[in-house]
Parts: structure tokens; sequence; C-alpha cells
């Protein structure tokens, strides 16, 4: 073998070593991803999880928003992306305790009473007006002292929520999407699939409340998100209990 020949095997060698080690490299990177995405939404491989589904409450038959349907497909795409599979689930047909499966709740509690049994049970600090009368504070958030109105398409507010009860290695995660509007719950959706590689590193396994503002939804859509911020203590502290009346007596 001359010498020309020895060079060009040993270009191969080097370059297939080369795409080998670039190979495993990109692998490695990708599965460390995939197992910090898969430990963050507590969907280990072939495990099962839970879509639970609000219902309109602009009509009278059993449906679902258009953009509830949006939101759904987006966490459908997020499991997949996990290896993991799905149960799509009406809010009055979910039977389990909390912890079992991950779940991922959407919809405010007046259209979803799993996400009322949610609040009630792990965020005592958080009210929200849910009646269907109108009025200013129809669909507002009163978290602690502060209290956020709705004005519908110009600035809406969703809290995005990762609880855990008990140990959180061992509970698996419940996502709450729990919105003003049916396009905030998208817009929630949307924040957690585009940023949950850096709640994951913020946040580890521990569980968080998010306050998010839609902006301008009636020309942008769900895509302007602005954190408000971290309510995760507020929200888990009960609220106050309001005084009671006093009575008034009068001299005689």
């Amino acid at each position: 073998m001359n010498d020309d020949v020895r060079n060009i095997v040993l270009g191969v060698v080097a370059a297939g070593i080369s795409a080998a080690l670039g190979w495993l490299a990109r692998t490695y990177v990708w599965k460390r991803k995939l197992r910090r995405k898969q430990a963050f939404f507590g969907l280990p491989e072939n495990s099962e999880s839970l879509l639970v589904v609000n219902r309109d409450p602009a009509t009278s038959e059993p449906a679902v928003h258009r953009f509830d349907v949006f939101a759904l497909l987006e966490l459908s795409a997020l499991i997949k992306d996990c290896g993991a599979h799905t149960q799509v689930i009406t809010q009055d047909a979910v039977h389990q305790g909390f912890g079992e499966r991950t779940e991922f709740c959407v919809g405010g509690p007046g259209s979803n009473r799993r996400m009322l049994a949610h609040m009630s049970a792990m965020l005592p600090g958080i009210r929200i007006n849910i009646d269907p009368e109108p009025g200013p504070d129809r669909g507002a958030f009163q978290i602690g002292s502060e209290r956020y109105r709705l004005e519908a398409g110009v600035a809406e507010y969703v809290l995005l929520a990762r609880l855990t009860a008990g140990d959180p290695k061992q509970s698996r995660p419940v996502f709450l999407f729990c919105g003003q509007r049916a396009i905030t719950n998208q817009a929630a959706t949307r924040y957690l699939a585009r940023n949950h590689e850096r709640l994951a590193r913020k946040h580890g396994s521990n569980s968080f409340v998010l306050l998010l503002k839609v902006i301008n939804s009636q020309a942008y859509g769900p895509d302007v998100v602005e954190l408000v911020g971290d309510v995760t203590r507020t929200a888990q502290t009960p609220l106050p209990a309001p005084a009671a009346p006093r009575n008034s007596h009068r001299a005689s």
C-alpha cells in the first residue's frame, strides 16, 4: 500500500469515527433532554396521562370551545413527545385521586368541576368570580389581596400551575390551565410548551403557580403572553375569613 492509498484510508476511517462520535454525542444530548422533559411532566416512557376537558359554558349542549380544542392538541403533542399515552375525559367523568396519573386540566372552575375541586383543595388563596351575571368583576381573579379583572380581547389573565401532593418524586403532577376565557387556556398551554425547559430548571419537581397576562388577543390571538408573576406562596395561603358583621345596639 503506497502513501496515497494509506492516507485516503486513514481519512475515511477518521471521518467515520468523527461521524460516529458526533452521532453518539447528539443522541446522548437528545436522550438527556428527553429524560428531563419526562421528569418535569411526570411522563416516563409508555406511562398513562389524563386530559380533562371542560365544557363550553356559552352553549346548552355538551361542547368544547374551539380554543380549548387547540389547547388539547398542543398538550397531546407534548405527551406524544414524551412517549406517553393519554386518555381524554370530560370534567364530570373523572373518578380518580390526585397524583395517580399525570393530569392536564383545562378550563376555569365555572366550566370544569374538576378544576374547581383542585383549586379548592390546593389553591385556597385564589378566588374566581364565576357569577354568570354581567358585571365588572365577572371572571375576575382574586389572588391574596390583589384583584385581576377581565378586559375581553384586551387584557385577560390565566393561571398556569404544576401541583404535586406528598413526595414530588413519587406523585405524578397535575397541570392546571385556568383562564378567564378559552383563548387564554390555549395561551397557557403554548407558554408551557415553549418554556418547559426553563420552568424545569427553575422549579424542578416542585409545585408552582404562575399568573400570565394575555395581551390584545383580539389582534394577536394566544401568542403574546406576559408573565405577571410567580404567585405560588400566595395561592397556597388561605384567604382570611371575612369579618363577621357586628350587631348594632340602640340605647333604650
